[in-house]
């Protein structure tokens, strides 16, 4: 009987485990892609996310190689597409490309994260 309570006890405790994970808007994909060389320079950088976001408590920013803002600071939840984040770009030159991005999904989990990307040249 022991061993039945225990089990069942585990098997709750991994289940509970499983709902909060799916809770957190985690990347799902960007463009341009995490760790990809793109022959032209792209005008924005969007990323779509595994859950829904809070629109103002959500940003993302690009750097260059020497740590300088790239982007234009206009980063938003596009109207019709809470699962996206995108922010504009300044002409940029052939480089690597640092992107930080930190997201609050709308059930209030905050998630994180960076990636590069490189334009070629």
């Amino acid at each position: 009987m022991v061993k039945y309570v225990l089990g069942t006890m585990v098997g709750v405790a991994l289940a509970l485990v499983g709902v909060e994970a799916r809770a957190h808007a985690f990347l799902d994909h960007a463009s341009p892609a995490v760790g990809s060389t793109v022959a032209t320079a792209p005008a924005t950088v969007t990323i779509w996310y595994t859950e829904d976001l809070e629109p103002a408590f959500s940003r993302m920013t690009v750097t260059n190689a020497a740590g300088q803002q790239v982007d234009l600071g206009n980063a938003h939840v596009p109207p019709g597409h809470p699962d996206e984040l995108q922010v504009g770009l300044k002409r940029l030159p052939p480089g690597t490309y640092h992107v930080s991005w930190h997201v609050v999904s709308v059930d209030t989990h905050p998630t994180q994260g960076t990636f590069t990307f490189r334009v070629g040249g």
